[in-house]
């Protein structure tokens, strides 16, 4: 068994040697061998293998100028190693470096040569082999490029253990290490690269983009992570498609379609440059141009797409680069290559063929089929080119730096340098082994690993947990994905003004190690879109909506294809393409174009405003008139006018009347507690003061008038003391009804924002309405039971009590208040306090003018009247209207009783009052008048005097003779008749002390 296995591993190796000539490979020997795998070429020749014979090897076409200039950056890295006198002094390292092809099964195959050899060293076949130049192991692999590539490599090389660390595999796959044990990278991971993409298109604010990736392990998982960094950001994806250098043309014509079709103007591409390459062509062909396009880190700065016939299409891109790093000394030893000097680097000879387009004498290059090429590089490729004729000779002579190629590009070296940084970390990975002081090593209990016969398990160990300090400074060490956290620099396509080629200009970085929200930053100024403008372009399915709206869903269409909705009263949006309107604060309201929020109007009724002021005129002018009331009655306070309204109830009356036009002020300006709570009991108490004494006043002269005799009695219940009391006890009912609603349900300050949205009405909350309308239904009340006494003592003399005024003012007061009631339910807001103001005035007025201004007339304008003759004769007058009343009552009942009783023939004699046979008024006039008339009445008149008022009653005679019995009739009718006119002068003397 033993023997059938080392026959089979020989013909893996015999076979694997075979493949791999010494022209298809750089080997160098050493006491340590690291393997490399590098894309010298970027694809393979399609051949049809139909099996009629044994299989060959393909061909790999394109040649890289890149992928050579990072194997250099690989044998540099070794040999100043090498040269090195502190790193692995006394050890060399040896290298075996093969041509990937850019496709995963050579890389394969050369993968196969590092396990080969390997396990041909762990079966210790020496005994049985004869192998003259024996190779040791490869302890650890640089490489591979693409992701996909690298995916392959590393479960065959993880197998074994064998430690690979890949210079530009980004994807986020490749850190998963319960599949990928012995995977560890110089390149970040494409996760960080993602998210800077989503970043960039947040940036401009973009959220309309479609996406394009390689079908590979690069392409989908790179695609995938920026689909879901694109989600969190509200980012809408129109399409998305798979791409592949070995893609059909249909496919390819499907994929331009779409392009051409889509409102998306930015592209988000997850490929490497050969993969894009095609499409690319296709979509120059059909001259598609406007995109923008956004490169991964694969392609941003790929000579096969970074070409100047492609700048129309292309000319706007933006990618992603990795942070450039310094290599001193390389760029010479890149200028030093030579196939003559070169013997350990088998591609060196094919490389000077292609860089000068022609053939060694000893090559093979001289046949059409050998000399089809492209130019062009992926992350960094590049590609020779040529014709079908055949190639003239080289004469070994040529000037390399003459020549300009991708392979002395050396200007912003990134994958190069993480090629130089791979070698490094294995070397100082054998450091860590090669220093190890025994009992602190990494091994069990301790123990370290043999530098001279270490293995390759053992540099993984050491890798894991590797920490050192680059050339630039920067601190290298493997987190436990086995990946190194980097930075990215962004890039802007320029189209150099000098020789028209395209030139990667730095626009920006994205720092992975700050927080969220500050590890990007680009500098606009420095882009350039499609070449040669400076205007962001747009991408959106929708416009932007405008601050003041916010963006409506439109049924079907992805959340990015919107509406602009207005944002309602009340609401605002001081944003672009607000999701949402934000609702104003409760005392704000939004402005006209619902771009902020502004403090809501505040309406009181205000002292500067027309309606306040005229509100606070009429008051001060109720005020100044009735001090002037007061102060005509003040100066007039002896005058009989003045006497007979009963002087001290009309000063409380019109001092009451003060307080009601003083009332209505705390009705005007802004509410505070204390005027809330100040201004219905002051009108309150106020009014029912004012009723008050008009209700006294006019009740003692109806109860004095309608008396029958006024007595002692009558003058002492109806005494100033009494009157006040009066007054007092019906304002305590109101004061009482005020304390209570203070104490229980205290009005207070309230600011309303319920009435009108956009105005906060700062009124009175009154505590409790029960109260309120206890209040002002009290007051009505008191003036319903004035104006009933008002009513019947209509007809009292003009001079006490101005009764039929009273009675007008107390329906104006009724009418008011009746009114009032209706219009205070149905207004608000400031207009509350108005209604109550109106109301208030209103009545005082009608109080005031009804009951004073005639009187205050008479004093200033009628003096003459002002005597105190005037008012006994208006007394008296009121007195004989009612014993004249009486008399004619009783006349008219005697005349019907003679008339009854049948009589002579002779004459009857019939008595009457003296006046005018036909008037209107049938009593007899005053005394004062009464006397000018009786110095023209002719006839016999019987004149009787009672005090200052005379009662005439004259007898006159139709027939000579006289019967007795109406002799009787007559005496009798005199005698009450001045019973009458008795009690009425009785009345007026009773009154007389009181005026």
């Amino acid at each position: 068994m033993t023997s059938y296995s080392c026959c089979l591993i020989l013909l893996l190796f015999t076979w694997n040697t075979s493949a791999y000539g010494p022209n298809q490979r750089a080997q160098k020997k050493g006491d340590i061998i690291l393997g490399g795998l590098f894309p010298i070429h970027f694809g393979v020749a399609a051949k049809d293998q139909d099996l009629k014979s044994r299989p060959e090897s393909v061909e790999c076409i394109r040649y890289n100028f890149r992928g050579f200039r990072w194997l250099q950056a690989m044998i540099f890295a070794i040999e100043e190693i090498n040269s090195s006198p502190t790193l692995l002094p006394n050890m060399t390292l040896g290298y075996r470096i093969f041509d990937t092809c850019n496709t995963v099964s050579k890389a394969l195959e050369a993968t196969l040569s590092f396990v080969a050899q390997n396990k041909i060293d762990s079966l210790n076949l020496d005994e049985f082999c004869n192998c003259s130049e024996h190779i040791p192991s490869t302890i650890a692999v640089v490489g591979a490029t693409g992701s996909g590539i690298s995916t392959a490599v590393a479960n065959l090389l993880g197998l074994f253990y064998i430690p690979q660390v890949s210079y530009a595999s980004s994807s986020r796959l490749l850190s998963n290490k319960n599949q990928f044990k012995s995977f560890l990278r110089t390149i970040p991971n494409d996760e960080h690269q993602a998210t800077a993409m989503a970043d960039i298109i947040e940036y401009f604010r973009w959220n309309w983009v479609g996406t394009i990736a390689a079908d590979d392990d690069y392409g989908r998982p790179g695609i995938e992570k920026f689909r879901e960094e694109a989600e969190e950001r509200d980012i809408c994806i129109d399409f998305s498609e798979l791409i592949s250098q070995y893609s059909d043309e249909e496919e390819i014509q499907q994929v331009v379609e779409v392009i051409q079709n889509s409102t998306a103007r930015v592209i988000v591409v997850f490929s490497s440059g050969p993969d894009l390459e095609p499409l690319i062509k296709e979509i120059v062909r059909r001259n598609i141009t406007g995109k923008i396009w956004l490169a991964s880190e694969a392609w941003a700065s790929s000579s096969l797409i970074a070409m100047p016939e492609f700048f129309r299409v292309i000319g706007s891109t933006i990618g992603f680069a990795l942070k450039a790093g310094q290599i001193p000394g390389f760029r010479e030893f890149l200028q030093k290559v030579h196939p003559k000097k070169s013997p350990n680097n088998g591609f060196a000879k094919e490389f000077w063929e292609e860089t000068f387009n022609c053939y060694l004498p000893d090559g093979s290059k001289n046949s059409p089929a050998s000399t089809s090429f492209h130019k062009g590089h992926e992350e960094g490729l590049g590609a020779g080119n040529g014709t079908s004729a055949f190639r003239p000779p080289c004469t070994g002579d040529e000037n390399i730096t003459s020549v300009e190629t991708p392979y002395m590009d050396y200007t912003h070296l990134r994958i190069s340098y993480n090629v130089y940084l791979a070698v490094y970390s294995i070397a100082h990975a054998l450091q860590d082994i090669y220093t190890c002081s025994p009992g602190k090593g990494l091994f069990t209990n301790g123990s370290c690993a043999d530098i001279k016969k270490v293995e390759a398990w053992q540099v993984l160990k050491h890798l894991r947990h590797l920490n050192f300090t680059n050339n630039m400074g920067e601190q290298v060490d493997f987190d436990e994905f086995g990946d190194l956290v980097g930075n990215y620099s962004i890039i802007n396509w320029h189209l150099s003004p000098e020789d028209g080629s395209v030139v990667f200009e730095e626009v920006g970085h994205y720092n992975v190690y700050a927080k969220k929200g500050e590890r990007l930053f680009i500098n606009e100024n420095k882009i350039l879109w499609g070449g040669f403008s400076k205007e962001v372009p747009f991408s959106n399915c929708s416009r932007d909506c405008l601050p003041g709206t916010r963006k409506g869903i439109i049924e079907g269409e992805p959340t990015c294809c919107f509406e602009c909705v207005d944002c309602p009263d009340g609401e605002y949006s001081d944003e672009t393409d607000a999701s949402a309107c934000d609702k104003c604060p409760e005392d704000y309201w939004s402005n006209e174009n619902h771009t902020s929020c502004i403090p809501k109007q505040i309406e009181f009724l205000a002292w500067t405003e027309p309606f306040g002021i005229a509100l606070t005129l009429f008051a001060v002018l109720g005020i100044f008139l009735t001090s002037f009331v007061l102060g005509v009655f003040t100066k007039f306070r002896n005058t009989p006018i003045v006497k007979a309204t009963n002087r001290e109830l009309s000063y409380l009356l019109l001092f009451s009347l003060l307080c009601c036009f003083s009332s209505s002020l705390f009705f005007i300006g802004e509410p505070q507690n204390w005027t809330c709570r100040l201004r219905q009991p002051a009108f309150g108490i106020s009014f029912v003061l004012c009723i008050s004494c008009i209700l006294v006043k006019t009740n003692r002269v109806l109860l004095v008038f309608e008396a029958k005799i006024p007595t002692s009695l009558h003058r002492k219940w109806w005494g100033l003391n009494l009157q006040f009391l009066l007054v007092f006890l019906c304002t305590f009912v109101q004061i009482v009804i005020c304390v209570i609603w203070l104490y229980t349900a205290p009005p207070s300050s309230y600011r309303n924002h319920e009435l009108e949205d956009e105005i906060i009405f700062i009124t009175c909350h009154e505590g409790s309405l029960m109260a309120l309308g206890f209040l002002i239904g009290y007051t009505c009340l008191l003036a319903a039971i004035c104006f009933f006494f008002a009513f019947k003592s209509r007809k009292l003399p003009e001079n006490f009590n101005e009764a039929k005024f009273i009675t007008f003012s107390m329906l104006i007061f009724f009418i008011v208040w009746i009114s009032f009631i209706p219009a205070y339910a149905s207004t608000y807001g400031k207009f509350v306090s108005a209604v109550e103001v109106i109301a208030i005035l209103a009545a005082s007025f009608g109080l005031l003018a009804c009951i004073f201004f005639n009187k205050v007339y008479i004093i200033l304008f009628k003096p003459s009247r002002n005597t105190i003759e005037e008012v006994r004769c208006s007394t008296a007058a009121h007195a004989f209207k009612v014993a004249a009343r009486a008399t004619l009552r009783r006349s008219n009942v005697s005349r019907k009783r003679s008339n009854s009783l049948g009589g002579s023939t002779g004459s009857t004699p019939s008595s009457s009052i003296s006046s005018k046979s036909n008037h209107e008024d049938p009593f007899p006039l005053p005394a004062c008048a009464e006397r000018q008339r009786q110095q023209q009445q002719r006839g016999c008149k019987q004149k009787v005097s009672f005090g200052s008022g005379t009662v005439t009653l004259s007898l006159s005679f139709e027939e000579p003779q006289k019967n007795a019995m109406a002799n009787r009739n007559a005496r009798r009718r005199n005698s009450l008749e001045a019973q009458n006119s008795d009690d009425s002068l009785m009345r007026h003397r009773a009154l007389l002390p009181l005026q």
